[in-house]
C-alpha cells in the first residue's frame, strides 16, 4: 500500500508548490491526460512517501507526440534563427526569476539539498543563455573548388524531430542540454523525462511555453513503461535523432535499437572517474575538490570521482582530513536547513551502494566513516570512506553512485596513469598537481573526455560535455553542442565564368 505524506510533513510553500505544477502530459501546445487514462506517482525519497500523481503515457501517446513533432518541423525550422534566440533567452530570464520554485521541486522529487539544488537552477539556465546566443551563429562557407572548374556551397540545416531521454539525477540541466540545442537549431522534440523526477521538466515546459515555444515544438511524455512507449519511436522513419544520457548498459541497447534508422545519437552514458592527487599537490586545495567531486549530488553524477588514486606520501593524511571532512556531514530532508547530504533516489540504488562497500570490506578495504546505511525512513546512505582498497574490489570497476570515497595508493606517475585508465569507461578525470609540464601529460594521457586539472568540477555550459569509450558519443554544450543537431549540406556549383 503506497504510502502518503502527511499534511503536516510538508511545508505550506511545499504543499502549494505541488498543487500548482502540471502533472498532465504535453503534446501539441495542450496538457493533456493520457489516452488510456493511466497515471504514475512522484514520490520523496526522503521518506518514500507519494508526493503527487502525474499522467502516465501510452504508446499511442508517444505515436501522437512523434507526428506531431513531424508536422512542424517544416515550419519550425523555417524559424528566423534570432526569433529562435529570444526565445531561449526569455526561458532563460524566466527560470531565473523562478529559480527558487524550481530548486524546491527539484528537492522535493530528487532529494538534493536546496543549496545543490540552486546550484542546478543556475548552471541549467544558463544552457538556454548560451544556445540562445548559438542560434544566430550557425554558419556555413562559399569557396572555389581546388581546380577552379566549380563552386561548393555548404549550409547547415536542422537534423529533424528528436528524441530526448533524461535522467532522474540533474532533471533541469539534463532537459536544457538538449532542448536548448535543439530549438536553436531548428529542431522539433520528444522528451521522456525520468520517470523519477518528472515534475522539474513539466515545469520546464510550462516556462518554455509562456516564453512563446509554438505548440508541437516540444512534446513532453513521462511514463513508467519506458521501452513501450519509446522503442516504436526509435523505429519510425520520422525520428532522425535521438540523445539519452543514462547508463551505458541502456545506451548500448539504445544504439543497437536505433541502427535500423541510421539515427544520429548522442549518448552520455556512465563514468568511473578517477581522481589523482600527487605528492606535490596543494593538499588543502585536493581536499576541497574530492568534497566536491565526490559528494556533489550525493555522488550520484556520471561526473562524480569514483577512484581516489592518492600518492603513497599523502594517502594517509588524504585519507584522515576526507573521512573529517565527510563524517561531519548532516544527513537530512533536502528542504530542512542544515542538510549537508540528501536521500539517494530510491532503495534500489541505496541497495547498490550498500553492496559495493560490503563487497570492498569482505576483500579486505577498512572504513574510516560511514558504511553502512542510515536508520529511518528514507533512502538514506551516509558519506563514507574505504581505505586498503584491494584491486578486485568491485567499486573499483563499477559506477558507484552514491558518497563513497575509495582510496588506492601510488607510488609513480606511470603508475598513476595505468590506475586511471584501468577501465572501460572514460568521461572524465581529475587530477590535483603543482607541476604543470606534469598536469598537461595526464591531460594528455588519461583516457576521457574531460579533465580537471587542480578543479573538482568541469561541467560548464560554454564548454563540450561528454567522454570516449564506453562513456559515450557526441558532446553537449559549448559550440560543439549545436552542432550534434545540425546536417551539413553541400551544393557544387557550375563555373559561373
Amino acid at each position: 500500500m503506497e504510502k502518503t505524506i502527511e499534511l503536516d510533513a510538508l511545508t505550506d510553500a511545499e504543499r502549494q508548490l505541488l498543487a500548482s505544477l502540471p502533472v498532465r502530459l504535453f503534446i501539441d501546445g495542450q496538457w493533456t491526460d493520457a489516452s488510456d487514462g493511466g497515471a504514475s506517482v512522484v514520490e520523496d525519497p526522503s521518506t518514500g512517501a507519494v508526493l503527487t500523481r502525474i499522467a502516465d503515457a501510452s504508446p499511442e501517446d508517444g505515436q501522437r507526440a512523434l507526428a506531431v513533432a513531424a508536422r512542424v518541423q517544416e515550419s519550425w525550422a523555417a524559424t528566423p534563427p534570432r526569433e529562435r534566440g529570444e526565445i531561449l533567452r526569455r526561458a532563460f530570464e524566466l527560470v531565473t526569476e523562478r529559480a527558487d520554485e524550481f530548486a524546491l521541486v527539484m528537492t522535493l522529487e530528487m532529494g538534493k539539498p536546496l543549496a545543490e539544488s540552486r546550484g542546478e537552477v543556475a548552471y541549467g539556465a544558463e544552457f538556454l543563455r548560451w544556445f540562445s546566443e548559438e542560434a544566430v551563429r550557425i554558419s556555413g562557407r562559399y569557396s572555389t573548388a581546388p581546380d577552379g572548374k566549380s563552386r561548393l556551397l555548404v549550409t547547415k540545416r536542422p537534423v529533424g524531430p528528436c528524441l530526448f531521454i533524461t535522467p532522474w539525477n540533474f532533471p533541469l540541466a539534463m532537459a536544457t542540454r538538449k532542448i536548448a540545442p535543439a530549438i536553436a537549431a531548428g529542431c522539433t522534440m520528444v522528451l521522456k523525462p525520468a520517470n523519477l523526477t518528472p515534475l522539474t521538466a513539466l515545469l520546464l515546459t510550462q516556462v518554455l511555453q509562456e516564453a512563446g515555444l509554438p505548440a508541437g515544438v516540444l512534446n513532453v511524455i513521462p511514463t513508467t513503461r519506458p521501452g513501450d512507449v519509446t522503442g516504436p519511436l526509435i523505429r519510425d522513419n520520422r525520428l532522425r535523432k535521438l540523445s539519452f544520457t543514462g547508463s551505458t548498459g541502456v545506451g548500448q541497447q539504445l544504439i543497437a535499437d536505433s541502427a535500423h534508422q541510421v539515427l544520429r545519437t548522442s549518448m552520455e552514458l556512465g563514468g568511473n572517474a578517477p581522481f589523482l592527487v600527487f605528492e606535490d599537490a596543494d593538499l588543502d586545495a585536493a581536499l576541497d575538490g574530492a568534497m566536491l567531486a565526490k559528494l556533489r549530488n550525493m555522488g550520484e553524477a556520471c561526473t562524480a570521482a569514483n577512484r581516489f588514486i592518492v600518492h603513497e606520501s599523502l594517502a594517509s593524511e588524504f585519507s584522515r582530513r576526507l573521512a573529517e571532512r565527510m563524517s561531519s556531514l548532516v544527513l537530512g530532508r533536502g528542504s530542512a536547513e542544515g542538510t549537508n547530504i540528501g536521500p539517494l533516489i530510491d532503495a534500489k540504488s541505496r541497495a547498490k551502494v550498500d553492496e559495493l562497500v560490503t563487497d570492498a570490506v569482505s576483500r579486505g578495504a577498512s572504513v574510516l566513516a560511514g558504511g553502512s546505511p542510515a536508520d529511518g525512513p528514507g533512502y538514506f546512505y551516509p558519506a563514507t570512506v574505504l581505505v586498503d582498497v584491494p584491486a578486485d574490489a568491485r567499486i573499483l570497476h563499477e559506477e558507484v553512485f552514491g558518497p563513497v570515497a575509495p582510496i588506492v595508493c601510488f607510488d609513480s606517475e606511470d603508475e598513476a596513469i595505468a590506475l586511471a585508465n584501468d577501465t572501460e569507461y572514460g568521461l572524465v578525470a581529475y587530477a590535483y598537481t603543482r607541476d604543470l609540464n606534469r598536469g598537461i601529460r595526464l591531460s594528455e594521457k588519461v583516457d576521457v573526455g574531460m579533465f580537471g586539472l587542480n578543479t573538482g568540477i568541469v561541467s560548464n555550459p560554454a564548454a563540450p560535455f561528454g567522454g570516449v569509450k564506453q562513456s559515450g558519443l557526441g558532446r553537449e554544450g559549448g559550440f560543439e553542442g549545436i552542432e550534434e543537431f545540425l546536417e551539413t549540406r553541400y551544393v557544387g556549383i557550375a563555373d559561373p565564368s
